[in-house]
C-alpha cells in the first residue's frame, strides 16, 4: 500500500512539471459533418495526420493531400510549427496536437489546433494555399488605457516589409515585444496582407492593453509588455508547484495514516493474543 502511494506522488510529480510552453492550447475546431468509420476517408484523414507527424522531425513547416474518388473525399492537411523552436519541440507539439485532434474532432470531415508552439489542420475543402482573414481568437490584456510609443514601434516593425519573406518575424522595443507568423502555404503578399490585418484589428481591439493576441485562420500577431511566450508561464509554473505540494501533502497525510492503522492493528493484535494467552 505504501510503495504504490509513493509511485503515484512520482508519476504525478513528472507529469506536472514536465509541461511545456509550446504544447499550452490555443484554439480548436471542428467541422459539423462526420465520416462513418472504416470508410475510405478514414484511411486518407489517417494518412495524412501520421505525415504531419512523421514529417515535422525535420522541418517545420509541410502539407500533404491525399486524393480521393470525389472533390468531397479529397484530403489536405497541414502544419506549421512556431519559427522559434527546435525540431524535436516542433515534432513533439505536432505529435501531441494530432493527438488532441483526433480526440476533439473524432471521426469529423475537417478540424484544426492550435498550442502555443504549432498549428495542425486537416479538410476536405481546398484551404492550402488559399489565403484566409477569418478571426479565430482575439484576446486582450486588462485596458488601462495605454498609449505606448514602444508598443506601436513594434507592431509597426510586424508590418513592414524589408523584401525578404519570412514566415515568422519577432521583434521588441522597450519593454515591450512582439511576434507574428503565417503558414508556410501564403504567398509573401498574401502573409504580408494577412499580418497588417491583424495587426490593425489589435490596435483597434486592444488598443488600450498591455497585451494582446489576434489569431486569424492563416497567420497571427502578438504583443506584450515583458515576454510574449513567457507571458503567464510564471504563474503557470507557480500554479503547477502549489498543485505538487498540495499533491504530497495529501499523499503523505494518506501514508502517514495507513501506517497509523498498521501500527494500531498490530497493537490490538499483540493485546489479543496476550489475552489469548492469559486464559
Amino acid at each position: 500500500m505504501v510503495l504504490s502511494l509513493l509511485f503515484l506522488v512520482t508519476i504525478l510529480t513528472m507529469t506536472t512539471s514536465g509541461i511545456s510552453d509550446t504544447n499550452s492550447f490555443i484554439f480548436g475546431g471542428c467541422s459539423r459533418l462526420k465520416f462513418s468509420p472504416g470508410s475510405n476517408y478514414e484511411t486518407s484523414v489517417n494518412s495524412i495526420l501520421s505525415s504531419l507527424v512523421n514529417s515535422a522531425t525535420f522541418t517545420t513547416y509541410n502539407n500533404f493531400t491525399v486524393p480521393g474518388a470525389t472533390a468531397s473525399e479529397t484530403v489536405s492537411g497541414l502544419f506549421q510549427c512556431r519559427g522559434d523552436i527546435t525540431n524535436d519541440q516542433c515534432s513533439t507539439c505536432v505529435e501531441r496536437a494530432v493527438s488532441q485532434l483526433g480526440t476533439l474532432c473524432f471521426e469529423t470531415y475537417g478540424g484544426a489546433l492550435q498550442l502555443e508552439g504549432c498549428f495542425v489542420k486537416y479538410d476536405n475543402v481546398k484551404f492550402v494555399g488559399v489565403e484566409d482573414k477569418t478571426e479565430v481568437v482575439k484576446k486582450c490584456g486588462p485596458l488601462i488605457g495605454l498609449t505606448s510609443d514602444a508598443r506601436d514601434n513594434v507592431l509597426a516593425y510586424l508590418e513592414s516589409s524589408d523584401g525578404v519573406y519570412k514566415t515568422f518575424r519577432t521583434t521588441s522595443y522597450g519593454d515591450f515585444q512582439g511576434v507574428a507568423q503565417c503558414t508556410g502555404d501564403l504567398s509573401s503578399s498574401e502573409c504580408q496582407d494577412c499580418v497588417s490585418d491583424a495587426i490593425q484589428r489589435l490596435k483597434s481591439e486592444c488598443g488600450g492593453s498591455t497585451w494582446g493576441d489576434m489569431y486569424l485562420a492563416k497567420c497571427y500577431v502578438r504583443y506584450s509588455e515583458g515576454g510574449v511566450h513567457s507571458r503567464g508561464h510564471n504563474d503557470d509554473e507557480n500554479h503547477n508547484d502549489d498543485e505538487i505540494e498540495k499533491t504530497l501533502a495529501i499523499l503523505i497525510g494518506l501514508i502517514a495514516g495507513v501506517a497509523l492503522i498498521i501500527v494500531f492493528l498490530s497493537f490490538l493484535s499483540k493485546v489479543c493474543e496476550k489475552q489469548r494467552g492469559g486464559k
